[in-house]
């Protein structure tokens, strides 16, 4: 016998998340119940140009500060595939378009308070154009470069500190010296 789901209601939700109080049976028959976040899932994308990564510098709230990321967002339009959402977010966060795409992962970001699933892509060929920032976040955040093998150094010495941002330098760094 397994862990069983017995079923969940939310206890609140808002535009894109729930947080939801959760039912389960343990394979020796004790109920129990978990609390945690519904999330739609995210896709993430490390774009490299020639030899340099380009990051955003955007403000997130939930630290009160501004951090160096590469673009991401959030699945939240119905039926959207993650694929359909780099693209998207690529063009609105750093103004660009790409003619080759690599998927590099698909990740739980915290498997201990949400369901969230991050699809990490690489992004080359690119082609800018202008940004289409959408909130208020995006409106404001700045685009920077930063040399590969530098945001390999970035990724140990604290300048990036989301784990998507590091996740994915490093791991477009080993592909991109395996090509």
């Amino acid at each position: 016998m397994s862990f069983q789901s017995l079923g969940e209601h939310d206890l609140h939700a808002w535009r894109s998340f729930r947080l939801v109080e959760a039912e389960f049976r343990s394979p020796d028959g004790h109920p129990f119940s978990r609390t945690f976040l519904r999330h739609p899932g995210a896709a993430a994308i490390v774009p490299v140009d020639g030899t340099d990564v380009v990051f955003v510098r955007q403000f997130r709230p939930a630290l009160g500060a501004e951090l160096l990321e590469v673009p991401a967002g959030t699945l939240d339009r119905p039926g959207e595939p993650p694929e359909a959402c780099a693209v998207r977010e690529l063009e609105e966060e750093i103004g660009a378009r790409a003619t080759d795409w690599e998927h590099l992962a698909s990740y739980a970001v915290a498997p201990g308070v949400s369901d969230e699933r991050l699809h990490l892509y690489l992004a080359t060929g690119l082609v800018f154009g202008a940004r289409a920032g959408d909130g208020i976040e995006e409106q404001s955040m700045t685009v920077e470069r930063m040399a590969l093998d530098d945001a390999v150094a970035a990724c140990t010495d604290g300048r990036l500190q989301d784990a998507k941002s590091i996740i994915g330098v490093l791991l477009a760094a080993r592909r991109l010296s395996l090509s």
